[in-house]
């Protein structure tokens, strides 16, 4: 209408910081806290760690590609894991599998990308050298991360004897482990590396 005012576009803020934390402490999934350097937390953060390098790799690859729906698949898996984690054992009853809670089944799943990944190349019969390309070393950094979210898994295995968390995190180190290899085409072993230069 002619002559009307402008309309203002009001944004509103969110603020993603709540202090809650400055206590030292952290929330769970379904309630309670727990201090920032508590072993459940410290597991989520390697795992957290995990998902950011696993995303780093998947940066480096083209767009749509099988690699790309891969990883985000596992990413998407991390999710998961870290939502159990996060969940004291009088709330794991809460739980839903494949939503905040790991399945035998997304073990199952991680170990047949396993197998289809190995049939894509020929397997190193060495010590790789990591570093021949930047998808393979992103890879390698996620899977060492994972590896230390395995080691950090154990007292919570043991707390949760049933969880799929630590079989999870070691199928998926090892996928990781292929996945970097596949990318690589040409490995570069140990002994290769080591070999005297011919002059």
């Amino acid at each position: 209408m002619a002559g009307s005012a402008p309309r203002q576009l009001v944004l509103s803020c969110v603020r993603i910081y709540t202090k809650k934390g400055d206590d030292g402490t952290t929330g769970l999934l379904f309630g309670g806290r727990v201090r920032k350097d508590a072993p459940q937390i410290e597991l989520n953060g390697a795992i957290d760690e995990a998902q950011a390098f696993l995303g780093l790799a998947r940066a480096e690859c083209r767009p749509g590609s099988t690699l790309d729906a891969l990883l985000l698949e596992l990413e998407s898996d991390l999710w998961i894991l870290m939502a159990e984690v996060a969940t004291k054992g009088p709330n794991r009853s809460k739980l839903v599998e494949g939503k905040t809670l790991v399945t035998r089944e997304m073990v199952e799943n991680v170990e047949k990308r396993i197998d289809e990944t190995t049939e894509q190349f020929n397997f190193p019969k060495d010590f790789v050298v990591p570093g021949q390309n930047r998808i393979s070393s992103c890879l390698d950094v996620a899977r060492t991360v994972i590896r230390r979210a395995e080691r950090l898994s154990v007292e919570f295995t043991l707390e949760n004897p049933l969880s799929q968390v630590g079989p999870y995190l070691n199928r998926l180190s090892d996928l990781v482990w292929t996945l970097a290899r596949w990318q690589e085409e040409v490995h570069l072993t140990a002994k290769a590396a080591h070999a005297p230069q011919k002059q």
